[in-house]
């Protein structure tokens, strides 16, 4: 082994070091992607750390301690899924349209198209959990708890930001626009109007901007 220079360790450590970080990064990835088919075709109660595993080329063991079981994994999914489709997290990117869209019909329609973007990608791992839930399994009973609590805490956050630029009607207070955001937003109209009826998503945002306009707007 080289020595140290200047008490620096040698390039090849410190490459062997991101290299080991980069392939566990890469197994984290295909263990939640294989975790998310097969979650959503199986169901959670059919759906195996073992099959998983097996399908993501790595150890069963590994998978336990990244994730914990099951449980961990489907909220991990989940998490992962309300991130978007972009390269920067979709709440992030709400944020700072929140803060820098100074028309109040387009920034509706900013949340019409994060809710088209998100949905697709969030609204099913969130049916998977409230269906186990409902079939009994206390795990995700407790995540399904979680959830619900974290989406209704960020449109609260919402309801603040958008309110304190004053864009809606003054009579509402913040728990209101944030009830009207959280039923807006429900992965069960999703499944009604997409899963079900064969929205297309981007059809599902435009409903959503509308909604969301005509119950929190002053009149025009």
């Amino acid at each position: 082994m080289r020595p140290a220079v200047n008490g620096a360790l040698p390039r090849s450590r410190s490459y062997d070091a991101r290299r080991r970080q980069e392939a566990a990064e890469e197994s984290r990835k295909r263990v939640l992607a294989q975790s998310r088919e097969l979650f959503l075709a199986k169901g959670y109660g059919r759906t195996t750390v073992a099959a998983i595993a097996h399908a993501a080329g790595v150890s069963k063991e590994s998978v336990y301690k990244a994730f914990g079981g099951k449980p961990g994994l489907v909220k991990a999914i989940y998490e992962q899924s309300m991130l978007g489709a972009g390269s920067t997290p979709a709440q992030d990117r709400s944020d700072r349209v929140q803060t820098t869209v100074t028309d109040p019909s387009e920034l509706m329609e900013q949340f019409g198209r994060f809710v088209a973007e998100v949905s697709p990608l969030g609204s099913p791992v969130y049916l998977l959990i409230r269906d186990a839930a409902a079939n009994g399994d206390p795990d995700m009973a407790a995540l399904l708890r979680d959830v619900d609590d974290e989406r209704y805490q960020r449109m609260l956050h919402n309801a603040r930001q958008v309110l304190a630029r004053g864009f809606l009607r003054p009579d509402l207070t913040e728990e209101e626009v944030a009830d009207v955001m959280f039923m807006s937003t429900s992965a069960e109209l999703y499944e009604t109007l997409v899963l079900k009826r064969g929205w297309s998503a981007e059809r599902y945002g435009r409903l959503l901007a509308r909604t969301l306009a005509a119950n929190l707007l002053p009149d025009s």
